[in-house]
């Protein structure tokens, strides 16, 4: 266990001493020299860079900062090769579970040789139910060990009392990306959907089911996920929490489905009955539907399904490929990853916390959170001046607004304390095996915090992970110990390099918790309404500008981003950019301006920074996949379209008005 929490003294002494010495700037051979600042931004800041190293055939999109990811994945890899060349670990050990975890994942002919041998029982099993208390019994069985259809239950904050954890049920069991897949007209759409079918098939027929009943399986479970489909909110819907907030007590259920015996489920799932919240009331009553009227052998072909799709890159060979033959449609990528990333990949998102503790070790060094903190300090006080400064809020909400950016907590790295994983057990024996016995550690954890008060020092991803996130309930921004690695953040580089990259990611998750969802939590985490009806109408306004600048953004003749999907996204890239800038103005007071390195002023090092961290290529098939479902926009429009707001950017590269990178004083969007 590692614990580090040093006095604010000690952290910024820490940070100078790390800025000692000679530190570099921005990357100077990924600019696109031809490219202009003032046209395309995107292509201007790591044009040459994306020439020069094309996209892997295993990836779908492609950058310094995926490819600082992919680094990063092989230090997980050289942490796992050590901790499974040892056999002398301790059973149940950190040390035990993930290397023996890792080293099952990476047997690949014991894999093959068992075929769909390890999967089967739980086939078998199904199709044994015979009956609506032993099909009911079989769903439970599923959630114990992750697989959520129809539906699934997690441990999380109460909405309206976020200091206790409740269980909230939620809509599940599409294989498809999401909903709009099941009835959109347009040519990829109905293409997934003919690719779908033939995938579907296939694997019932690789785990032994005869062609022609594969086929009609396949078309069974496409109805049956169409159907509930039908009854699940779409993409946007999803991002209101409203929508998706019914609070009830545990008899409520009954009245939404009455045929299915709750009170078994959740004392076979060690749950307690007390209020909990069912995000979709409309799709628990689909469910209560198709237990009435779907005969079991079609139950029995979707739930078989979903235990294949689950299982399928735990199998042998023939499992994984066609896994990938058709996640190819959505990703456009050609080849599949090797087996050390994905082996490297589960570990982490099953066991993150045992190999987490190797893994700051090595790569998150006490300076390195140092100088973090201090970012992080800056980026927290340039949001009290905007907030302050604005001109649009009246006094009482601007209160409102400072009291909850008081009570930001920031966690950076890793947990204070880790997982213990106690009670896990896994071998080298099976690869589907260990992912069972992990999955239902976890999913237990987490149910063991239903009824009790919330505990904040859990975190939400593994310290590994190249990502970051807030939480509107316990607000709080989350950066784990994998994406504060270069370029990101790196200890060698000028503050206006870090601030341009982490910083922006920082300020980002800040502006979260003021953006058109984090906007309807409170200072305490709950969602209540803490702005006057004026200024709550002129931040809408606000919003509505990056709605029509991202609804104006086209991948290909006829598709264009969703304005209101991505809109919590942009504004926070757009706030992230801005609050950056402003935190490390402020991080050189009285320190005076870093110097001017390879030609570029320590402003447009700051852009720089983010467009060379930021600037993906990404196949098409990516985009159209994030076009109808993913909150965030392509890298593209995450570069420009944020920064043509900026008049900071237009004044450090001397854009001239009506310029592509400097929007009309009339079409300028400004939220925070």
């Amino acid at each position: 266990m590692i614990r580090t929490r040093l006095p604010l003294v000690m952290l910024l002494a820490a940070a100078t001493t790390a800025s000692a010495g000679t530190l570099h700037g921005i990357q100077p051979d990924d600019l696109n020299r031809n490219g202009d600042p003032c046209v395309d931004f995107y292509d201007y800041a790591n044009g040459a860079w994306r020439k020069q190293n094309p996209i892997p055939a295993y990836m779908d999109r492609w950058s310094r900062r995926w490819q600082s990811g992919e680094v990063n994945k092989e230090h997980v890899r050289d942490i796992l090769t050590e901790l499974s060349a040892r056999s002398d670990w301790p059973q149940g050990s950190a040390g035990q579970l993930a290397g023996d975890f890792y080293a099952a994942c990476m047997d690949e002919s014991r894999i093959d040789a068992l075929g769909s041998q390890p999967v089967q029982p739980w086939l078998a099993d199904i199709a044994a139910v015979h009956d609506q208390a032993s099909l009911q019994r079989m769903i439970g069985r599923l959630h114990d060990v992750g697989i959520a259809v129809p539906f699934g239950l997690y441990a999380g904050e109460d909405q309206h009392e976020p200091s206790r954890t409740i269980a909230h049920l939620y809509a599940a069991g599409l294989g498809l990306p999401d909903r709009d897949y099941y009835f959109k007209p347009e040519p990829r759409f109905a293409d997934a959907r003919t690719q779908y079918l033939a995938h579907v098939a296939k694997m019932f027929e690789l785990a032994g089911t005869p062609a022609a009943e594969a086929k009609a399986k396949a078309q069974t479970v496409f109805d049956f996920e169409k159907r509930l489909a039908q009854a699940s909110l779409d993409n946007v819907q999803l991002r209101d929490p409203k929508q998706q907030d019914h609070p009830m007590a545990f008899t409520g259920l009954a009245k939404l489905s009455p045929s299915f015996d709750w009170a078994a489920y959740f004392s076979a799932a060690g749950v307690p009955r007390v209020d909990l919240n069912v995000t979709q009331p409309a799709f628990l009553q689909q469910f209560e539907k198709e237990l009435a009227t779907t005969p079991l052998p079609q139950w029995q072909a979707y739930l078989q399904w979903h235990v294949l799709n689950t299982a399928a890159d735990s199998l042998s060979t023939p499992f994984v490929e066609q896994n990938f033959a058709f996640n190819r449609t959505l990703t456009g990528a050609t080849e599949i990853k090797p087996r050390w990333k994905r082996c490297a990949e589960l570990t982490d998102a099953q066991l993150g916390e045992a190999l987490g503790q190797k893994y700051v070790e090595k790569y998150f060094p006490p300076a390195a959170k140092a100088r973090m903190q201090d970012m992080v300090k800056n980026i927290l006080l340039a949001m009290d001046d905007t907030i302050r400064e604005l001109d649009w809020m009246d006094e009482a909400t601007k209160q409102k607004a400072l009291e909850k950016r008081a009570t930001f907590v920031p966690k950076l790295g890793y947990p204070d304390k880790f997982k213990d994983y106690k009670g896990v057990v896994v071998s080298r024996d099976s690869a589907w095996n260990n992912l069972v016995a992990a999955s239902r550690w976890n999913v237990a954890d987490a149910r063991r915090q239903v009824g009790k008060p919330t505990d904040r020092s859990r975190w939400g991803m593994t310290p590994p992970t190249s990502n970051a996130y807030y939480n509107p309930l316990q607000n709080e921004i989350v950066f784990p110990a994998g994406i504060l690695q270069a370029p990101a953040f790196d200890l060698n580089a000028t503050d206006a390099v870090n601030y341009g990259a982490i910083g922006v990611v920082i300020g980002h998750e800040i502006s979260h918790g003021f953006d058109d969802q984090g906007a309807q939590f409170d200072a305490q985490g709950r969602l209540a309404n803490w702005w006057t009806p004026e200024d709550g109408k002129q931040f809408a306004a606000k919003g509505q500008c990056v709605v029509d600048q991202f609804e104006g953004y086209f991948i290909e003749p006829g598709v264009h981003h969703n304005g209101k999907l991505v809109l919590g996204e942009s504004i926070g890239d757009l706030a992230g950019a801005k609050l950056a800038y402003r935190g490390y103005l402020k991080s050189r007071e009285g320190k005076g301006p870093e110097p001017t390195l390879d030609g570029f002023t320590p402003e447009q090092q700051f852009f720089i920074a983010w467009g060379q961290w930021r600037g993906d290529e990404t196949r098409i098939e990516t985009q159209r996949s994030m076009i109808q479902g993913d909150p965030h926009p392509i890298a593209k429009y995450r570069v420009n379209g944020p920064l043509s707001n900026l008049p900071a950017f237009q004044q450090a590269f001397q854009c001239k008005a009506g310029a592509p990178m400097v929007r009309a004083e009339k079409d300028r969007c400004e939220v925070w």
